[in-house]
């Protein structure tokens, strides 16, 4: 690290000092969450909206966070983005989703008027503003930087930026290679969190909290589904491959249950088929075997069905499986078979953040089904979510409450498993104490390394 890029890092309240601890007051104090207003949401690629809730021309979304506001639309030549305020007055053009091929936005206020590609189109009494005033370039709406990926378009609002892929790195030609952009939303839910965003977002940075947090998956093979190998195969030998794969299958179906877009109920029906299949009598060979078989079986049926299904057994050969996939900085997928989990988070308060959560799946270009353009709202508590939110959400608001406790001045990680926090936290320091956005870039193109990351060097 330079002497200049440390200096400008011990500038940073509450920095990480030590990588394994991360200071408490990150998490409620009212002065850094001004920071990471001040410097860290407004140089970050956002996601802003699922493309599939903008699919018409003219068709437009709100995006908000924090204290700014952006209209996304899909014009002739593309989806753009603008600034959600009037030239005139500053009021704000939109508040929900529409389509304004025909109309334009029109300023409830006064009632000037935008074409879907921000060109103001109407001045209401033009004679009463004297001519430089209506300039067209001091018209026309403030556009802010767009591009697309993942069946999703993301915003930026440093133009100076690397590109959204410069900064995603390799985690989007992995999930590029699973067809994450074909995939739809089959339900969306939000709430209000009583929890800092940073802490929402950690909760699933690693696997080590399922044995308690989630003991339905715990108890399915007699261990920590996720304390395996890179290949899915039991860690322990100390069962048959009949038990194995009876385990399995229990696993599947209460994930399925309880996580809802990460396995679908076909791919736990198609899985359930393979049951008694021959199998080698060495585990390893026969969990290999059978994880194969079934990959290979939800692909063909994918394809019998004209579902946008992708080799799955060639995606993980080529690119590794990871269970959890992070797009810095509040952003990520949860791939399993062909379908996806997807969540966005966003800070409303020091100790409240909005939550969102999609269930995505591969579906037919006839496909009955109504598309989700909204959200249905749940308080955090609710029992209408599926059983997983539901666990992580009761320790959510429990945790941000801990950390307020007498004495309790650090968290303190597992350096080969909860990683991730690390990483993270550190690059939030790198944005906050202003360091090149190239060199921030490659350190997210680090830290977009997954679930159950070891402490990594990102440059810093």
């Amino acid at each position: 690290m330079s002497a200049s890029d440390a200096a400008k890092l011990e500038s940073v309240p509450l920095r990480v000092t030590d990588r394994e601890r991360i200071p408490a007051k990150r998490y409620y104090d009212p002065a850094f969450f001004e920071l990471e207003r001040e410097r860290l949401w407004p140089h970050v690629w956002q996601m802003a909206c699922r493309l599939e809730e903008i699919p018409e021309v003219g068709d437009y979304v709100e995006y908000r966070n924090l204290d700014k506001s952006v209209i996304i639309v899909r014009t002739k030549t593309g989806v753009k983005a603008f600034a959600n305020a009037c030239r005139h007055r500053g009021v704000q053009l939109i508040s929900e989703g529409g389509n304004c091929k025909s109309r334009g936005f029109i300023c409830p206020f006064h009632g000037w008027r935008w074409n879907m590609d921000g060109e103001n189109t109407f001045v209401f009494g033009k004679q009463i503003f004297t001519p430089d005033v209506l300039a067209k370039a001091e018209l026309d709406l403030v556009p802010v930087r767009v591009e697309t990926w993942g069946g999703s378009a993301f915003i930026n609002f440093d133009d100076a930026a690397p590109s959204l892929l410069d900064s995603l790195g390799p985690v989007a030609t992995k999930l590029s290679d699973r067809n994450v952009d074909s995939l739809r939303a089959e339900w969306w839910y939000a709430t209000i969190l009583p929890t800092n965003w940073k802490l929402a977002m950690e909760a699933f940075m690693e696997g080590y909290h399922v044995m308690r947090t989630h003991p339905q998956l715990n108890a399915t093979m007699g261990m920590n589904p996720y304390g395996i190998d890179k290949d899915m195969v039991p860690s322990s030998t100390g069962m048959t491959t009949r038990e194995f794969v009876d385990g399995t299958l229990k696993f599947f179906e209460v994930n399925g249950r309880g996580m809802a877009g990460m396995i679908l109920d076909s791919e736990v029906a198609i899985a359930e088929r393979s049951r008694d299949m021959p199998l080698p009598d060495d585990l390893m060979e026969a969990a290999g075997s059978f994880y194969a078989r079934v990959k290979d079986d939800i692909y063909q049926d994918g394809l019998e069905k004209g579902l946008p299904v992708f080799d799955i057994n060639k995606a993980d050969a080529k690119n590794g499986f990871t269970y959890v996939e992070f797009m810095f900085p509040h952003y990520f997928l949860l791939p399993f078979f062909s379908a996806m989990s997807s969540y966005r988070i966003r800070p409303l308060t020091p100790e409240t953040c909005y939550f969102e959560i999609w269930s995505l799946a591969p579906m037919a270009e006839d496909d009955p089904r109504p598309r989700v353009t909204k959200p249905v709202f749940l308080a955090y508590d609710s029992k209408d979510y599926p059983e997983i939110p539901q666990q992580d959400y009761a320790n959510l608001p429990l945790q941000q409450l801990g950390l307020h406790a007498q004495g309790f001045e650090h968290m303190r990680l597992s350096h080969e498993k909860e990683g991730m926090i690390s990483n993270y936290q550190r690059l939030i320091d790198g944005y906050l104490a202003g360091l090149d956005k190239e060199k921030l870039a490659k350190a997210s193109q680090i830290v977009n390394s997954g679930f159950d990351a070891p402490i990594l060097d990102i440059g810093f």
